[in-house]
């Protein structure tokens, strides 16, 4: 009997990674690691550079999510200047950022999360995929995913510069403001995205919500992790996608701290462990007890359903509906259900365009006044967002002259780094039992991390010096030679 299954790569992410589980003497799982193999050194390599610069390099993490590191690159940058952008610069950020996180989350559910559900987790792998889906629901659900993104997009690319990596944020504001015309347009594409945001809940709930099993697995036990939750909320503790206050929330829904971005290192820790390049992040104030779950341990979560969690709602009232909808069907909130996260991200598409809507109809968003100029030394500064994978953070410190002397990125998904490990681990052992495996299974495995939409490319960086790393030969399937550095 085989000792080891790997899943070599996991599909329908961003970036690469395989999982290795581990079986005993009966066949049952003793334990499964997610390993993340790829690296990239980003906070290293922009030492040196201007900091005005970061802005447009770190979107090349990620072809994924630039928008999000754009975004928190350039709060980060405003706080080095120690320069407050204007009233009209936000709401332009704002606008370009629900745009982008619209069309993320539907490129996730309907082309990497939904096929487990739409499709069924038992499907051919051939049909496991974004194909398999528009075969269900049929070619015109399709086209009008299609052209949904397309449009937001196209807004995306208007004011940012560029769709995939944007240039338009500057300390203090951003480089093009909205015209009359714009406004209005795009005041179309918000009021269209609200409709569609109608029918893709419409789709969940016909599909997944009306069937049994799939409500079973949702709220089973096999993916179900009692953590602490962590997101952004505005004043009044509501998610809050752009800016606000870290909330953390402990597992039984009580606050268990609430602070500015620029004091995340008294909060967050970052643990690293040897077979992984990915870090660990954990609350500095519980302390890291290992991949467990419970009060007593640091382990936190972020992405959808952890922000849906640590607020106490939605400040849009047909988002705020369906906040209500989610929580009352799955128990009551905090929901701890891995799955859920599927269904909080498509609360959050009603959210952001609900949002574009309300800034477009303000036409003060079409002002000439979007830049505010740096007057002060720069010196140290935090920029946070949520990116649609989570609380995404950059610091940096420059000189006096506003070169770069330091970086730390905590990226989104290493926020969930430690409970997509677990998440893995405890569906391997509750599905695999006296060895009996197929693909069935192995996808339900795959299925415990793709609700948090993990990025790895992103995740990725190494600290100077060596980074390890383990070379195998393999003759004949046989390993014959192991090179290691440490």
């Amino acid at each position: 009997m085989a000792k080891k299954i790997t899943i070599d790569p996991i599909t329908r992410l961003e970036g690469h990674g395989k999982i290795e589980i581990f079986l005993d003497d009966a066949g049952n799982v003793k334990n499964a690691y997610l390993q993340v193999p790829e690296l990239k050194g980003f906070e290293q390599f922009c030492i040196g550079r201007p900091v005005e610069e970061m802005p447009r390099i770190t979107p090349r993490i990620c072809g994924v999510c630039p928008t999000t590191h754009h975004m928190a690159s350039t709060k980060a940058v405003d706080a080095v200047y120690n320069v407050k952008p204007t009233e009209t610069a936000v709401k332009i950020r704002r606008l370009i950022y629900d745009a982008f996180m619209m069309e993320d989350h539907l490129l996730h559910f309907f082309f990497l999360g939904g096929p487990d559900f739409v499709v069924g987790p038992d499907a051919p792998p051939a049909e496991r995929n974004i194909l398999g889906v528009i075969g269900k629901v049929g070619v015109e659900i399709g086209t009008q995913v299609i052209v949904a993104r397309k449009r937001l997009r196209h807004i995306i690319t208007t004011l940012g510069g560029k769709v995939i990596h944007p240039v338009c944020g500057l300390p203090g504001g951003v480089s093009k403001g909205v015209t009359k015309e714009e406004r209005e347009e795009f005041l179309k594409t918000a009021k269209d995205t609200v409709e569609f945001a109608k029918f893709t809940l419409q789709i969940f709930e016909d599909i997944v919500l009306k069937n049994k099993a799939y409500v079973d697995l949702i709220v089973g036990d096999i993916f179900k992790h009692e953590t602490y939750y962590m997101g952004l909320v505005d004043a009044n503790n509501k998610v809050d996608l752009y800016d606000g206050k870290v909330r953390v929330v402990d597992p039984n829904g009580k606050e268990f701290a609430k602070f500015e971005g620029k004091d995340y290192l008294d909060h967050i820790v970052e643990h690293v462990e040897p077979w992984s390049y990915i870090k660990f992040p954990y609350l500095k104030n519980v302390g890291w007890k290992g991949f467990v779950d419970g009060k007593d341990s640091g382990v936190y979560r972020v992405a959808p359903l952890a922000r849906l969690n640590a607020s106490d709602g939605m400040s849009t009232p047909l988002a705020q509906a369906e906040y209500e909808k989610m929580f009352t069907t799955l128990g009551g909130k905090p929901s701890h259900h891995t799955l859920a996260f599927h269904w909080a991200r498509l609360v959050e598409v009603m959210y952001s365009a609900e949002h574009m809507v309300k800034l477009l109809e303000d036409e003060t968003i079409t002002n000439p006044d979007i830049r505010n100029i740096p007057t002060k030394t720069p010196s140290e500064g935090v920029g946070i967002v949520e990116a649609p994978r989570g609380t995404l953070i950059h610091h940096y410190k420059t000189d006096e002259n506003g070169i770069l002397t330091a970086a730390n990125l905590i990226v989104a998904t290493v926020g969930n780094s430690a409970a997509m490990s677990m998440s893995i681990a405890k569906a391997a052992k509750n599905l695999i039992k006296n060895g009996k495996v197929n693909d069935g299974l192995l996808n339900m495995v795959e299925m415990a991390f793709r609700p948090y939409d993990p990025c790895l490319a992103c995740a990725t960086h190494s600290l100077p010096g060596k980074a390890p790393l383990i070379v195998n030969i393999h003759q004949n399937n046989e390993i014959v030679k192991t090179v290691r550095r440490d």
